[in-house]
């Protein structure tokens, strides 16, 4: 997802001084000797993933008696920054967690930093425990670019948005729940005119142009999203799919279905402005899930976008090797082990979204509900990445330029203009 979102989930892992530096100072740091699997991850002790990851190291080292798993707590931000320094000594772990997408892994596997695992994938199989819209991310060819060419990360997890709804919320105001997009309008409009603000929304960072590009999709197909996403042909933000949605985007902030003060508002407010009962409705992340599962004193429930094939989602991070890992052959053996179908159920009962689970034996009903979603989604092929995703530096221009459609200071057409001149400047040219 984005670094927004990363940057909150892992502020509780970060730990002082630069990871460069935490590295050098290890003694035993880079062994070889074949008994030590020096692994990095960003993941919360108490996240799904975090819990997930910890049980996978308990059996590796049942399965590997005489190795121990030494596992460095990092922070996204560390790893983030510092990355391609660190992959480039002989301080590289022998696997880590990183960022999926063109700017992130694509650009790590184009410096030569990373190993390519296309053997691996095939050899254990991990290539067809992952579905089509997963796979995307493990892919990059010789530009870095997603989508084709030789795997360098294994998606261990996977994530997507839907709408949450508060159904106290819309019992109160004696509003149907909403099962069509024809009925989710009504329902919005219906709370607006009771003086209710139906969606939460974060102008400030990046639910604000997911709402936006979720009502492209709508109008969207495969091709669409592959041509925006991979370059597979021209994109067009003057196309029906993009005015659509900038059209009946800025019309909701009139009609009040979305806050105009919402421009300065954070992801972290829209999330707890729904925890706390105050806004009926709100698209977002499973990275919300287990957290409403948990803070939510209320009765809730989410449903995929109605009416669309297509909403933003993707694998979740990569496990990656370094190019200068160490015990490349026990990095495997751990790779294989997060993909069990033990370590998979496990991530799916804590709220995580596993890529490779037998669904039958999830217990919880809630995460039971999140991964029969995600089976739908991903039987579709229905998983259109982010908004963000196709040029450095995008992110900024859509949650400015979004801002300026909520205030009315840019009308559709001139917002429109300002995607196209932002993504032609940093997209490879056709």
């Amino acid at each position: 997802m984005l670094t927004a979102r990363r940057r909150a989930a892992a502020a509780a892992v970060i730990l002082s001084g630069s990871l460069l530096l935490a590295s050098c100072g290890d003694s035993d740091s880079g062994a070889s000797d074949g008994k030590t699997l020096r692994l990095w991850h960003y993941e919360a002790p108490d996240s799904a993933m975090g819990q997930a990851w910890n049980e996978a190291i308990k059996e590796f080292e049942a399965k590997h008696p005489g190795v121990k798993v030494k596992f460095e707590e990092k922070g996204f931000e560390q790893i983030q920054k510092t990355a391609p320094m660190v992959l480039n000594s002989s301080d590289a772990p022998d696997i880590m967690e990183y960022n999926k997408g063109n700017a992130t892994a694509g650009q790590l596997s184009k410096q030569g930093l990373l190993t390519d695992l296309t053997a691996e994938a095939a050899k254990r199989g991990w290539d067809k425990k992952l579905s089509a819209g997963v796979r995307t991310t493990s892919m990059y060819d010789t530009d870095g670019v997603m989508g084709s060419g030789k795997w360098y990360g294994v998606p261990n997890y996977a994530e997507y948005t839907m709408v949450y709804y508060d159904k106290d919320l819309f019992e109160k105001y004696k509003i149907a729940e909403p099962k069509t997009f024809d009925e989710l309008t009504a329902a919005m409009d219906a709370f607006a005119k009771k003086g209710v603000t139906p969606l939460a929304n974060a102008g400030a960072e990046y639910l604000a142009q997911q709402y936006l590009y979720q009502l492209a999709l709508s109008k969207a197909d495969r091709s669409w999203v592959d041509k925006y996403e991979l370059y597979k042909g021209k994109t067009d933000f003057h196309d029906a799919a993009w005015t659509y949605a900038a059209e009946t985007f800025a019309d909701w902030v009139k009609k009040g279905y979305i806050s105009e003060k919402s421009t300065s508002t954070k992801a972290e407010d829209a999330g707890v402005s729904f925890i706390q009962g105050k806004a009926p409705i709100l698209f977002s992340g499973s990275w919300w899930y287990g957290r409403f599962q948990t803070e939510a004193k209320f009765d809730w429930d989410s449903t995929l976008w109605p009416g669309s094939n297509l909403t933003l989602g993707s694998g979740g991070n990569l496990w990656v090797v370094p190019k200068n890992a160490r015990n490349k052959e026990l990095a495997y053996d751990f790779i294989d082990i997060t993909m069990s179908k033990k370590i998979q159920n496990l991530l799916g009962d804590k709220g995580g979204v596993p890529v490779a689970a037998d669904t039958s034996a999830i217990t919880d009903p809630k995460s039971k509900e999140l991964i029969s979603d995600f089976n739908t989604l991903s039987r579709r092929d229905g998983l259109a990445f982010y908004p963000d995703w196709p040029v450095n530096g995008f992110y900024d221009v859509l949650v400015s330029e979004t801002q300026k459609l909520m205030t009315g200071d840019e009308k559709p057409d001139g917002y429109l203009d300002a995607l196209q001149q932002a993504y032609d400047k940093g997209a490879p040219k056709q």
